[in-house]
């Protein structure tokens, strides 16, 4: 049974005229009259009484038309649904973030995205860049802002560099500076109770390894928390801790922000996806978008 068998058999039943019908689906009319046939050969019944000037449905015909109707109308909602994703009307696009990033980079990004896209359902999962390498993977996110270098390089996935953020020190202000100056220095931090991310933070490690760099091992006041969390031990005076700028300068309100001498600490983060399978329409536009900002 063929998709254009159906169409044929269902003009057919409502014109009661195989020419008619063949005019109305654009076909020749001996052509329609044999996909009518193999129609009827491959059902084993007859679907129409032909008699001149007189079609009328049999049984068969009768039981097949209102399923034929729904398959067509079923192909018709397929054919717009799918239109409707090309043209980015509607659909989902599946992100996954670190969590500083969540805070700093992506609302504005996103902000615009649904402004442009508001059928477009954004569906975003934080974690640390190893889980995230693991979720795409997987095939459970189309996109993942990580931090390079990836904690575990994988051939399967296409990076493409986005931005470099400088590393800042936030502390309380009721609180003394960390450093003497302007700027902290990593050595600086001797000593200093730091408010730390959980294990898999990609900051934590970033953080710890610079100060292993410099002969120390870091004093941890509190340790465990979220982005939301840590700045929020850090303007009770609980510590101090190594943020992204950009994390800084949006939630610095009740922080005392200050730089890193240099030659300071960066991250570079990167826009990923799986190498074998295109993203779909709507990711590669926020692909697109992020790239552009």
């Amino acid at each position: 049974m063929q998709f254009q068998q159906l169409q044929y058999f269902v003009a057919v039943a409502e014109t009661r005229h195989f020419t008619r019908a063949a005019d109305q689906v654009h076909v020749a009319q001996p052509s329609l009259s044999q996909q009518i046939k193999a129609l009827e050969r491959e059902l084993g019944a007859d679907l129409f009484l032909r008699a001149r000037g007189n079609i009328t449905l049999t049984d068969a015909g009768e039981a097949l038309l209102p399923l034929a109707r729904r398959i067509l109308a079923d192909a018709d909602t397929a054919r717009h649904e799918v239109l409707e994703l090309v043209q980015l009307r509607s659909g989902r696009v599946r992100l996954g973030a670190t969590p500083s990033l969540c805070t700093g980079l992506l609302p504005d990004v996103l902000r615009a995205f649904h402004d442009r896209y508001p059928g477009i359902r954004l569906l975003i999962e934080e974690g640390g860049s190893h889980d995230l390498v693991r979720e795409l993977a997987r095939g459970a996110l189309d996109l993942a802002l990580v931090v390079l270098p990836l904690p575990t390089p994988s051939p399967a996935l296409t990076t493409v560099e986005l931005l470099r953020e400088d590393l800042v020190v936030v502390s309380s202000p009721e609180a003394p500076a960390p450093g003497p100056g302007r700027t902290v220095r990593i050595s600086d931090l001797e000593g200093e109770r730091l408010v730390m991310f959980r294990h898999g933070y990609d900051l934590r490690e970033l953080t710890v390894a610079a100060c292993r760099a410099e002969g120390f091992e870091p004093d941890f006041a509190v340790e465990g928390g979220e982005m939301d969390a840590v700045l929020g031990f850090v303007r009770a005076g609980l510590g101090v801790a190594v943020v992204p700028r950009m994390v800084a300068t949006k939630s610095g309100r009740g922080l005392r922000v200050t730089p890193l001498a240099r030659p300071g600490l960066h991250r570079t983060i990167a826009l990923a996806h799986r190498s074998d399978v295109a993203p779909p329409r709507a990711a590669r536009e926020l692909q697109r978008m992020l790239l552009e900002h």
